[in-house]
């Protein structure tokens, strides 16, 4: 084959799929100005299967209120969420998908939808240090999509996610902890705060793989507290100091923190007497 005919049927391949996208284009656009609910209504379906999830969920916000009341109304509202939960657009597609389940809510997509508008909440979680309130909602979502579907064959996947969802509020309590126990008596005593924090943390979720880590904290912050305490109350503290000492290492006898937690004691032993 000749280089010229080669590069005759390239460029013939281009202006083939530029006339295709623009009759797509082209049609999408009479879609949109049509007033045939139903030609709309197939239209996105398509556009959904065919990944064009923009074009879909633009599509169906106007026939959501186009179908209320009718047969196509349930499938309209779902597909929308759909669109917008593969468009990796979360918030939205959760916001659908609990209009969904909440007006349907034994309809035929009340299982997904339920599911879906935890997960979505689940996708769009931040990290640890920003504001949680995804992730809060994320864990409601899914444990009441396990509520009313304790049978489903995303069970499992619902239930990692929210472990996960935990973990990640208990490292955020951890990280407040860790915090006052950095600040220590600037402007108070913070190592109470410490505490405080990481015992409620640890009250709230007891099977975080954290857990270690903030009893570990709580031991820290006695110890800096009994270190800091009058004379008259420093046996008292360093006896407390050697209790937790103990509960720690007989929670965790592997611990990784063997040897600061053993200093601790070593110092705690110096202050109380047999």
């Amino acid at each position: 084959m000749s280089g010229n005919l080669v590069k005759w049927l390239s460029c013939a391949l281009v202006v083939l799929v530029s006339l295709a996208g623009l009759s797509s284009c082209g049609e999408y656009q009479k879609v949109l100005k049509s007033t045939d609910a139903n030609y709309k209504f197939e239209y996105a379906k398509k556009a959904f299967e065919n990944k064009k999830y923009v074009q879909s969920y633009t599509i169906l916000k106007d026939l959501i209120t186009v179908f209320k009341g009718s047969d196509r109304a349930e499938e309209s509202l779902y597909l929308l969420g759909m669109s917008y939960y593969e468009n990796k657009e979360y918030p939205d597609a959760a916001t659908y998908f609990k209009a969904y389940y909440q007006r349907y809510p034994k309809g035929k997509y009340a299982e997904p939808s339920r599911f879906y508008a935890g997960y979505a909440y689940y996708l769009d979680s931040p990290e640890a240090q920003l504001d949680q309130s995804e992730t809060v909602q994320a864990i409601e979502e899914l444990q009441g999509f396990l509520d009313y579907f304790p049978r489903s064959d995303k069970v499992s996947l619902a239930q990692n996610a929210i472990f996960e969802l935990q973990d990640k509020l208990t490292l955020k309590e951890l990280q407040n902890a860790q915090l006052y126990y950095n600040l220590g008596t600037y402007l108070g005593n913070n190592y109470e705060s410490c505490i405080v924090t990481a015992r409620n943390a640890i009250k709230e979720y007891p099977y975080s793989k954290y857990k270690e880590d903030l009893e570990m904290l709580v031991l820290k912050a006695k110890y800096q507290e009994a270190a800091l305490s009058v004379d008259e109350r420093k046996a008292d503290r360093f006896r407390d100091v050697i209790d937790e000492y103990y509960s720690f290492t007989n929670n965790y006898p592997d611990t990784k923190n063997r040897e600061e937690a053993d200093n601790i004691l070593k110092i705690a032993r110096k202050y109380v007497k047999d």
